[in-house]
């Protein structure tokens, strides 16, 4: 019995320290809006943010490209000889490995 009163005097002269520690546990680990959870969603905001720039940089390579396609009509003839290996009736073409993979 002596131990649980001295106990209950050792919580009660240090009870703000504990409601302290109590409070900082909940805000960082088991709370819905924890700091954990909030550094995992920033994380993954710039993730985000970073594939949307990529997405972004490949739309307006895309959007060039089909300008230029849509200007010049030796812009086409181009690319279906060097993406599609397209050739004239009378030509040879010749297709390196390499060329493959760089398509790829």
């Amino acid at each position: 019995m002596d131990s649980l009163v001295s106990f209950w005097r050792h919580i009660c002269r240090h009870k703000y320290l504990i409601t302290l520690l109590i409070f900082g546990v909940i805000i960082v680990f088991l709370d819905e809006n924890s700091l954990l959870r909030r550094l995992k969603l920033y994380q993954e905001a710039n993730e985000l943010r970073s594939e949307i720039n990529k997405y972004r940089e490949d739309f307006e390579h895309s959007t060039r490209r089909l300008n230029e396609l849509a200007v010049d009509s030796g812009a086409i003839e181009r690319v279906a000889r060097e993406r599609y290996f397209m050739k004239k009736p009378n030509e040879d073409i010749y297709v390196f490995e390499e060329d493959i993979e760089d398509l790829e």
